[in-house]
């Protein structure tokens, strides 16, 4: 509504209650009646006055109102072609990102899913390693793929027994020396775990005294048992299965490293198992392809008699070709005498034919 209107309506309405205050007080003190009739010519001209007023009023209060009608059509009909267009791309692109949503949602639950199944292979893994022969088994099935996955099927013998009637957990074949190495799985995996979770230093102390006492075992128990003179190296492997065991050893129990070396029982962790195993590798194939040469170096020296032979024969038969060459030309000049001989003997029978005359 225009504000110049509302302030007009607003001003006439203030005059009509001030004029007929005025009259009231008019009337309450007693004034003669043309008084009277001129108060209500008054009120008729202020009736009229607001009649057209009121008129005015609703006149520009219409028109107002059909402005904004006017207005408000064409905002609806813009906003309705705005949607129109807008509604279908917004719904192609929320569609899409539901989409996109979807897949993440199912890469999420996949995600889960192998974190669920990580987790219980890991529990698996806790439970193998918590029982002492479920942990052996462990350290010989590494082992085993280390080994599988480096050296040829005839270089290898798993669970071998030994003369001594000692059960190896692989014997590797070497050409002597240093003929066949023995390797053994050994897991102290109790004390190790002891020492790492240990609170306090006495209980660190205590664990690694049986960390101790346990690899020093294993380190004697390898040599006498893997160990044979003229079977065997002369040199045996620890196989750890467990790098940080592994290095946990070299770091905080040096005097046991040096036992196994007066020992000549060499720990290793898988790391160092496959660079040993590499180096064994090239050893046997060094030592195959010599044994090929001897059997190439043999072949060759067999094959130059059988070429000194051949050479032997080759000069017979040039002497036998020679001799038929010189035989051939006998025969050839035989044949010339022959045939020379032959035409004399014609020149001479036709000489002594008697001449015929007519």
């Amino acid at each position: 509504m225009d504000s110049s209107l509302i302030i007009i309506l607003i001003l006439s309405l203030l005059s009509f209650c001030f004029l007929i205050i005025f009259l009231i007080f008019r009337l309450r003190s007693n004034k003669n009646l043309q008084e009277l009739n001129e108060i209500k010519a008054q009120l008729n001209i202020l009736a009229s006055v607001g009649s057209q007023s009121q008129q005015a009023v609703s006149d520009a209060l219409s028109k107002q109102q059909e402005t904004l009608n006017k207005g408000l059509e064409s905002s609806l009909a813009n906003l309705s072609d705005r949607l129109n267009v807008r509604l279908p791309d917004q719904t192609a692109q929320t569609t899409k990102e539901l989409s996109e949503m979807h897949k993440r949602l199912a890469v999420i639950d996949a995600a889960q899913k192998n974190i669920l199944e990580l987790t219980q292979q890991v529990s698996g893994l806790q439970n193998i390693l918590s029982n002492k022969q479920a942990r052996g088994s462990f350290g010989e099935v590494q082992l085993e793929s280390i080994i599988k996955d480096i050296l040829s099927e005839n270089s290898y013998s798993f669970q071998h027994t030994l003369s001594n009637g000692k059960r190896v957990d692989c014997l590797v074949k070497m050409p002597g020396p240093p003929g066949n190495i023995c390797i053994d799985s050994k897991f102290p995996l109790e004390a190790w775990r002891s020492f790492i979770e240990s609170e306090n230093q006495d209980e660190r102390s205590n664990a690694l005294k049986r960390l101790k006492i346990d690899a020093e075992k294993h380190i004697k128990d390898i040599s006498e048992k893997y160990i044979l003179s003229g079977e065997t190296a002369d040199t045996a492997v620890m196989f750890l299965p467990s790098e940080s065991v592994y290095a946990g050893i070299n770091i905080h129990l040096p005097e046991s490293i040096i036992l196994g070396r007066h020992k000549r029982v060499f720990m290793a962790g898988p790391d160092n198992l496959m660079l040993l195993l590499h180096t064994v590798r090239a050893v046997l194939r060094d030592a195959s392809m010599s044994e090929m040469a001897d059997a190439v170096q043999s072949e060759v020296s067999k094959m130059m008699d059988d070429v000194g032979r051949l050479d032997d024969r080759v000069s017979k038969l040039i002497n036998h070709f020679t001799q038929a060459q010189s035989d051939l030309n006998a025969i050839q000049i035989s044949s010339r005498k022959i045939t020379s001989r032959g035409q004399k003997i014609e020149e001479i029978e036709v000489s002594k034919l008697p001449s015929v005359e007519n």
